[in-house]
């Protein structure tokens, strides 16, 4: 059976899961690249507002590719980004509640010990997967900072069923992406031993 969670997300959401988890996502999500993080980061400098609230929110490392006819925004498709070049952002994107990380490849050090503090999971979407990730969503319900590019705007998505996702990195400190590098260098070592 599929376990869906619905946005917002609670402590108790996150606390269920653990690395291997395959998970599908349900209500708001937001997508933020690397200058929606930097305008979230200038505009909380100034004290100023955002235009979402981020407590409990999932937020997509991604840039969707969407149009515009009559009826308003329409998704075409949207595949994750690298999330390590949001690595600097760890700590204020904890501050901002958020719960979930979307994105691809993992994070490192700092967004790890973010998630431990913060109660936080990162969710590996499939690359390449990005029309029926598509699918998992229902619509378009708004956008803000547009002025920065298609993919580099804030867009605030509806989702049906979005997935399915691998949780990679939970909230206890566990990282499928540092079991794997210890492996490899296990291996490596193991190997040079030998030769």
């Amino acid at each position: 059976m599929d376990k869906v969670l619905e946005t917002p997300l609670t402590a108790d959401d996150i606390n269920g899961l653990k690395i291997g988890d395959v998970v599908y996502l349900k209500g708001i999500i937001c997508t933020s690249r690397d200058m929606a993080h930097l305008t979230i980061k200038d505009k909380l400098e100034k004290s100023e507002a955002l235009p979402v609230d981020f407590h409990g929110a999932a937020v997509f490392h991604a840039g969707p590719v969407v149009t515009k006819n009559d009826a308003g925004w329409e998704l075409r498709v949207i595949g994750p980004t690298s999330s390590i070049r949001m690595e600097p952002y760890a700590e204020m994107v904890g501050k901002l509640g958020v719960k979930a990380i979307i994105g691809k490849g993992g994070m490192r050090e700092s967004s790890l010990r973010a998630f431990q503090k913060y109660g936080q999971v990162y969710l590996q979407a499939a690359p390449g997967c990005a029309a029926l990730l598509a699918d998992g969503i229902e619509a378009i319900q708004e956008v803000h900072w547009f002025d920065l590019g298609m993919p580099e705007a804030l867009w605030v998505l509806k989702a049906k069923k979005f997935g399915p996702l691998v949780v990679a990195m939970d909230s206890r400190g566990n990282s499928m992406y540092e079991d794997i590098r210890t492996k490899a260098v296990k291996m490596i070592d193991t190997l040079y031993r030998s030769a």
